[in-house]
């Protein structure tokens, strides 16, 4: 009986190892590292590519989510090895890793040698099963100081001026006070030429704000969530100009205005990107604005939670 290279081909492709599709690796996870500045917050994806291959992402104490080309797996460890971003030093960065029930631990070796230890926990959905109800909208700049706010680290150079919470110059992030879960966001801001800020979503997720009006859109560029989520259009304004942020975020999904614009409708954040407070994703967290970049100005600081 004749069989036909297409029939043969898809009984192989049927027939071919599977041994990843049940790996316990496989997901996202929530990475806390141990360094000699104390805990610091890092994420990790893993998943599928074919039957028999591993890749992911991975997001840095810095910097922006970055591909992993193949992850190795040996019984309960894995490990891989991706370039250096912008970390010190020239060599790869290296993850080990095991898995203990639904927890990982393990070290990564940064780009200049420094060994650091790290735990893990599966992140979570965050899927929201009913609507949201929005409480009435709360100021949380009020216009006139830094109530209501606290520096990151270090001394701050934020200050009020005509109306604006400024920050003048590369200094401390400012962190509200307040804690969100969901909620809405009407923020206004500028920047001078070639500055570049970012605002932090429960201080996890960087709302990218940089002098790129006129360039394509990219992860990186103004209203994107910085490493993971493009805008679907530049509607920038330029430089020295006042914009607007509208954002709703619900769980893993946000939906980001720019200037009336519609640039990202309800799309999920993978995890946290490169910057944030700390990687515990299921708790509540603060607005954080970055202010260890550029100059930048913000007022009108109007935030919804949820009921």
């Amino acid at each position: 009986m004749r069989v036909s290279l297409v029939t043969l081909f898809l009984a192989c492709a049927v027939a071919a190892p599977s041994s990843q599709s049940a790996s316990p690796f496989i997901g996202r996870w929530d990475l806390t590292l141990a360094t000699a500045n104390g805990p610091r917050p890092s994420w990790l994806e893993i998943q599928t590519s074919g039957p028999r291959t591993l890749v992911g992402r991975f997001v840095g104490i810095v910097g922006s989510a970055r591909p992993i080309s193949k992850v190795d797996v040996t019984g309960d460890t894995f490990s891989f090895s991706i370039p250096p971003q912008f970390e010190r030093g020239d060599k790869d960065l290296h993850v080990e890793g095991k898995i203990d029930a639904d927890r990982l631990t393990g070290s990564l070796t940064d780009p200049s040698g420094t060994r650091a230890t790290w735990t893990a926990m599966r992140a979570p959905s965050l899927r929201r099963t009913s609507p949201v109800e929005w409480s009435d909208p709360v100021e949380i700049f009020n216009g006139r100081d830094t109530s209501g706010w606290h520096p990151q680290q270090g001394a701050s150079q934020w200050v009020v001026i005509d109306h604006s919470l400024t920050s003048p110059k590369s200094g401390a992030n400012l962190v509200s006070d307040r804690m969100f879960t969901d909620f809405t966001l009407h923020v206004e801001f500028r920047y001078p030429k070639g500055s570049n800020s970012g605002i932090y979503l429960r201080g996890r997720y960087e709302v990218q704000i940089e002098d790129s009006a006129g360039l394509e859109s990219a992860t990186d560029r103004l209203g994107a969530i910085f490493g993971f989520l493009a805008p679907s259009e530049d509607v920038g304004k330029s430089a020295g100009d006042w914009q607007a942020f509208d954002i709703v975020l619900t769980g893993r999904m946000v939906t980001v205005i720019l200037n009336g614009t519609t640039i990202i409708a309800n799309q999920e954040i993978p995890g946290i990107t490169g910057g944030a407070i700390d990687s515990n994703e299921a708790a509540p967290g603060p607005l954080m604005l970055q202010g260890d970049h550029g100059a930048v100005e913000f007022r009108k600081i109007i935030a919804r939670p949820a009921k």
